[in-house]
């Protein structure tokens, strides 16, 4: 399969409403001081014992799976988790609604992030029919109730809603419908959302003027260019962490001691990985 061709000559392409697309190399420059940033605020929240949970939502292709990406690209897996929870289970949907999430809360020192959240019920379920009107309703009486809960007992909660046009939309669904590597991304449901644009909407204004509370406001990240809304979201997560340089544990590199005796097992007693770089710098030299 032939790879990505990348034309660097090229200026970069307008949107459309007319604002330049961020420059590459002004982009991962800034990315990158930004992700140093994100490590020295894990390491703060390791310190101060700090619980924060960050909610990705917005429409389907929208960027928040990318952007997960970046923000956990160099920070410790074991202190900040992805949650992305998958449909319930049958047990699970006689319970509380909110109970599965609860069990995925942080502890000290963690960082979780939503792939998407209890907001689910605001959104897909409710446009799709997945839920009744009465625990729609529920949700949207309970939900500021559970937050405000989740902030007075110290966790920094902060939610994100992705927003992306009509037309950026498509155009997303259309490039991963003919990129093979891509096309897992998509799904009945992704489709049927094209069709549904104005349901989620609305849907969208319900839920916001349900749960944008002054305890955990939402935050709307424009996102149909996907560089600004990548930096742009992890410049305003850190403005509002109080987080600060932790000094870290002075380390030196022990001297290798000197050989005790030991010999190596002989290679022909194990089998090891065929070759596959040495065909391919072969394959290149001829």
């Amino acid at each position: 399969m032939p790879g990505k061709v990348r034309d660097h000559g090229k200026k970069e392409p307008q949107h459309a409403d007319g604002t330049p697309r961020l420059p590459k190399k002004l982009y991962e420059d800034e990315l990158y001081r930004l992700q140093g940033e994100l490590v020295r605020m894990q390491g703060w929240v390791r310190d101060e014992g700090a619980r924060i949970v960050i909610i990705f939502e917005g429409r389907d292709a929208a960027g928040k799976g990318s952007t997960i990406k970046r923000v956990t690209e160099y920070l410790n897996p074991r202190l900040a988790r992805i949650v992305a929870l998958p449909a319930p289970t049958e047990r699970q949907t006689t319970q509380w609604y909110f109970q599965r999430y609860v069990e995925n809360l942080p502890a000290a020192g963690e960082i979780v992030l939503f792939d998407r959240s209890w907001y689910n019920r605001a959104g897909v379920e409710h446009v799709m029919g997945f839920c009744s009107k009465e625990e729609y309703s529920r949700f949207l009486h309970q939900c500021p109730i559970f937050e405000r809960l989740l902030t007075e007992d110290g966790i920094l909660l902060r939610k994100y809603w992705f927003s992306v046009s009509d037309e950026e939309q498509q155009a997303r669904f259309e490039s991963r419908l003919h990129d093979p590597m891509r096309s897992w991304k998509l799904s009945p449901m992704d489709l049927e959302s094209i069709t549904r644009w104005e349901d989620y909407s609305r849907a969208k204004d319900e839920m916001f003027v349900h749960t944008d509370i002054p305890e955990a406001p939402w935050h709307v990240v424009e996102s149909d260019d996907k560089r600004r809304a990548r930096i742009n979201m992890i410049s305003h997560l850190l403005s509002t962490i109080p987080y600060h340089q932790v000094k870290q544990p002075s380390l030196k590199l022990p001297p290798r001691p000197a050989s005790q005796g030991y010999i190596r097992t002989p290679r022909d007693t194990q089998a090891f990985v065929p070759d596959h770089a040495a065909g391919l710098l072969a394959a290149k030299a001829g």
